[in-house]
């Protein structure tokens, strides 16, 4: 799945550290997050939607893997 983290977190100010302190989370974990390594648990994605102050399908996106096949609906 695609993302925004890294971008926003940038924006923000933040460093890695500091956002996973405000997650409950590694900074391992934010890492892989910002990387598209690690799909985050739904209540993950919401502690980081409420961070950010954007609904949750500002942040995080269907990548290419995640795509419908051509002409198909998902």
């Amino acid at each position: 799945m695609r993302n925004d983290v890294r971008a926003l977190r940038s924006e923000a100010g933040w460093t890695q550290v500091e956002f996973a302190e405000m997650l409950g989370v590694s900074r391992q974990t934010v890492n892989a997050l910002e990387s598209g390594k690690y799909d985050p648990s739904l209540p993950l994605a919401f502690r980081v939607s409420t961070a950010f102050g954007k609904p949750i399908e500002q942040i995080f996106f269907p990548g290419e893997e995640d795509a419908p096949p051509s002409g198909g609906k998902k």
